[in-house]
């Protein structure tokens, strides 16, 4: 695999993580070994992940056709996380994550074998998905934090964004591949068989995680164990506005935003009338933007937060501009940029949050993010899930792009604020547009009057 565009500039491989300062390329974090096993390994589970997806999305549909018992899937599976997101951070931040890695990424293959038997068996109903979404939800509470950290301790704090970056794009390269198959492999075989290979996908990053040089790790200081650690990182992020906005906007962005289950099957199947092949190839159009988006991502070595916010209220108003689309080609051609939209927002977001952390915080403080960004789902997903069939997939759509736009505006006029700044119009030529300047600053109308 490719290392970058750095040309000749590139320092040799040398299999650690580097702190010197050549130019950071797409694929800087590919130089290092560890990272490589890493990637590699998520990949193949990556595939496996999708593939699980859309199969249970399709299976929960098939069996209640309803759009409000996929929400209730969703929610069983992110309810864990809301109510005990902080528990997986401060584990992340007291344990060694790689350990902790191989038992989480073990029982997560041992739920997707145990959906795969119930199915093959022609055994399975609702409420065997439900239990085993819940049961994945809270290995996922240990799970999605540790996951998150341990990319520091691989490539270290200058690679940070790098790798937040290629890690979605591998995360969502994954998603050309898995829906499309799972597709296929529905409706020629059944579920099951998807639900087998994801179980069986597990063993990739579980070789990974072993063939892995743990003198070549960079772990952070271990938090020492003591009591009121939950409290401490919540009081740590309330005391920091540049931590505590991003994860309001992600709170509210991932729990009515990010329903694509919700409202893409229900797209699919009562406005396109179509089946789960078309599903899987709006989940891979999708999927094309957010690989492009955290490509772009990775590119750069910084961002500041008006540019997270920016691409959260964007991906608000293409969510909007989707749900009035007027025919099928419109509306897949509008997947594509939302993904774009999407992925750039998080990407920002995550690796924003990470890098303004303090080492022995960062545990917490991503856990905080993952708990309302996913978290969020199971009161969002129910709730437009029943929105979705009442008044129809239009209408649940452009609710989620409203509520993202609405916020996202409101948590930009807030950091305004805080910084001392002020929305300035002006309609007058030359100076015409809306702007943020310093809250004493004077209109451009009082200094010719003045003058």
């Amino acid at each position: 695999m490719s290392s970058g565009h750095g040309g000749d500039s590139a320092p040799a491989p040398t299999g650690k993580p580097s702190d010197d300062s050549t130019l950071i390329t797409t694929f800087s974090s590919l130089r290092i070994r560890n990272y490589r096993i890493y990637f590699l390994g998520s990949s193949i589970s990556n595939i496996g992940t999708w593939m699980q997806r859309i199969a249970q999305d399709w299976l929960v549909h098939t069996l209640t056709g309803s759009a409000a018992a996929v929400g209730i899937t969703m929610a069983l599976q992110f309810l864990p996380m809301l109510l005990f997101g902080l528990y997986g951070g401060v584990l992340a931040d007291r344990v060694n994550k790689r350990r902790l890695l191989l038992g989480t990424q073990a029982a997560m293959g041992i739920t997707g074998l145990a959906l795969a038997a119930l199915t093959l068996s022609g055994q399975v109903n609702v409420y065997h998905v439900y239990a085993l979404a819940l049961v994945l939800g809270l290995i996922t509470v240990v799970d999605n934090p540790t996951r998150q950290v341990f990319v520091t301790d691989i490539v270290g704090p200058r690679l940070l964004r790098n790798a937040v970056s290629l890690n979605s794009a591998n995360f969502q390269s994954a998603r050309l591949i898995g829906p499309a198959v799972a597709g296929f492999v529905i409706t020629t075989v059944g579920s099951g068989w998807a639900f087998l290979c994801n179980g069986l996908s597990f063993i990739a990053p579980i070789i990974g995680l072993l063939l892995m040089r743990p003198a070549e790790l960079v772990p952070a200081e271990r938090a020492p164990r003591r009591k009121g650690q939950l409290m401490e990182g919540l009081r740590y992020v309330g005391g920091r506005p540049d931590l505590l906005w991003p994860i309001v906007l992600l709170g509210f962005v991932g729990t009515f935003g990010f329903n694509f289950p919700v409202f893409v099957i229900a797209f699919t199947d009562h406005v396109f009338h179509a089946d789960a092949d078309t599903y899987g190839l709006l989940n891979t159009l999708m999927a094309a933007g957010s690989v492009a988006g955290a490509l772009l991502a990775a590119r750069r070595g910084g961002r500041r937060m008006r540019f997270t916010v920016l691409t959260g209220a964007l991906f608000g108003v293409l969510l909007f501009a989707a749900a009035l689309a007027p025919n099928f080609l419109v509306f897949a051609l509008l997947m594509a940029p939302i993904g774009i939209a999407g992925m750039t927002f998080v990407v920002t977001a995550n690796s924003g949050l990470q890098m303004a952390s303090e080492p022995a915080m960062r545990g917490r403080v991503i856990s905080i993010y993952m708990m309302v960004f996913v978290g969020g789902t199971p009161i969002g997903s129910p709730l437009l899930g029943w929105v979705t069939d009442t008044f129809g997939p239009r209408t649940g759509m452009l609710t989620g792009g409203a509520i993202c736009v609405l916020v996202a505006v409101a948590v930009a006029l807030v950091l305004a604020r805080i910084a001392g700044l002020r929305v300035r119009i002006s309609l007058r030529a030359g100076h015409r547009g809306v702007m943020l300047v310093p809250r004493d600053a004077r209109d451009p109308e009082e200094l010719t009057a003045t003058a």
